[in-house]
């Protein structure tokens, strides 16, 4: 078994952030040409694996999964797989993407809660300091004292996503002790695409919509591009690959560390959206997200320095 190699760790969750960060405006693009949050996801989950498939079939990894693992693919596939995207996308749809992102970074203390009370990992006082911190800063970037001037349904969307962020990164933590990480993600996406499968099917998927051409909106609205390849962006730069980098990262990573070091997609979201489609913060929403950031940044010191996932290498 290779040993962990955090710097390659980090690198990797900055890959992932990356990619994250451009197909957010991509997914928004999307969102507004008609396609709702349910079937934009459908899409993702169900391209994405049909990509993990391959990948899984070409490195000949075994998919076969044991019955005592069923209850934790469910966590894995619906709650950690499918719902982050379903309320990221819910979201964005409702919020600037930067804010959505903003709330739903705190995930990484989450992390860190469950990692202290949960797996018993000692923690630093530095992070209680960060949870003010980023309480704080989660009330100066939803302006409570106006009564929550944003929308309050995507405000809500973006804390539910930050909790099943949350969990998504705890059990691919534990996932990765008896995984490789083709077949943890495959797995996870087979459970997350027969999940939308049943809620909503292919039967009656908006098929005639996805060849429409639509524009790109913002600074981009002089161009066009049809559905079905923006689909294909959101598949593969915003599913395939950066779920991927970060499922690896956690073999060279703990979960807290991992999460943590994503905290750079808001910023690189915001970016990308303020360059793509003109979104903007509000004062009290800028420094709202100083202090998130600057709580999170904190927050790096917790979490054990070995990570869990070192404990196995199973590829087959």
């Amino acid at each position: 078994m290779p040993p962990a190699r955090p710097a390659l760790g980090y690198l990797m969750v900055a890959l992932a952030s990356t990619l994250f960060a451009v197909n957010g405006t991509v997914s928004k693009v999307v969102l507004q040409s008609g396609i709702s949050s349910l079937r934009l996801t459908e899409v993702r989950c169900t391209g994405a694996l049909v990509g993990f498939l391959l990948i899984a079939v070409l490195r000949g990894n075994s998919l076969r999964m044991k019955l005592r693992e069923l209850p934790f693919m469910l966590l894995f596939g619906i709650v950690g797989v499918a719902l982050i995207q379903l309320l990221y996308f819910l979201a964005i749809k409702r919020l600037p993407i930067g804010i959505a992102l903003i709330i739903e970074y705190i995930a990484p203390v989450l992390v860190a809660l469950w990692s202290r009370y949960v797996w018993k990992r000692r923690l630093p006082r530095a992070v209680w300091i960060a949870l003010a911190m980023a309480l704080a800063g989660l009330a100066l970037v939803v302006e409570l004292w106006q009564g929550t001037s944003l929308d309050g349904a995507g405000v809500a969307a973006a804390l539910a996503a930050a909790v099943t962020y949350a969990a998504y990164v705890l059990a691919g933590e534990h996932g990765m002790r008896t995984r490789n990480t083709v077949s943890l993600t495959c797995l996870g996406f087979a459970f997350a695409t027969a999940f939308y499968a049943c809620i909503q099917p292919w039967w009656s998927f908006p098929f005639a919509q996805s060849s429409a051409d639509v524009s790109l909106l913002g600074r981009l609205d002089h161009f066009h591009a049809p559905v079905w390849g923006l689909y294909l962006c959101v598949i593969a730069l915003g599913g395939v690959v950066p779920f991927l980098l970060y499922i690896g990262a956690l073999r060279h990573l703990p979960g807290a560390r991992a999460s943590l070091a994503a905290m750079l997609e808001p910023v690189l979201a915001s970016i990308v959206a303020y360059a793509w489609l003109g979104e903007t913060f509000g004062a009290w929403q800028i420094v709202g997200g100083i202090v998130v950031l600057g709580a999170l940044a904190l927050a790096q010191t917790v979490g054990a320095d070995r990570p869990a996932a070192a404990t196995a290498d199973r590829s087959r």
